[in-house]
């Protein structure tokens, strides 16, 4: 009975595991490594958003692709959209970062 479990365990885990590994490898064709460090990145990104007094971290979502950091939100003013640029640029990992999308209040 014991082992059942275990294997019901293990079988559950790999499933899981395997929907990851598959879903990642069609999402764009990027690797699962590299879906991993974009999560990375933009963990990174946003707790350094946090730990800043001029950039207000819940108003910028960011989504990294590919090392490509897209930042899209309304900010204050420009000193703010500036410094969440930098932030961003400054962290290791990014290959660029795209502020297109990222304004300034009106």
């Amino acid at each position: 009975m014991r082992t059942r479990k275990l294997y019901t365990r293990w079988g559950g885990l790999l499933l899981a595991v395997l929907m990851v590994v598959t879903g990642a490898a069609t999402a764009g064709e990027r690797s699962t490594g590299q879906v991993i460090d974009d999560a990375l990145i933009t963990t990174k990104v946003k707790a350094s958003f946090a730990a800043d007094p001029q950039v207000s971290a819940l108003a910028i979502d960011v989504d990294t692709v590919s090392g490509v950091v897209s930042l899209t939100g309304v900010v204050d003013g420009e000193p703010e959209r500036q410094r969440a640029i930098q932030l961003a640029q400054g962290t290791e990992g990014v290959q660029r970062v795209d502020a297109n999308n990222l304004r300034v209040k009106r």
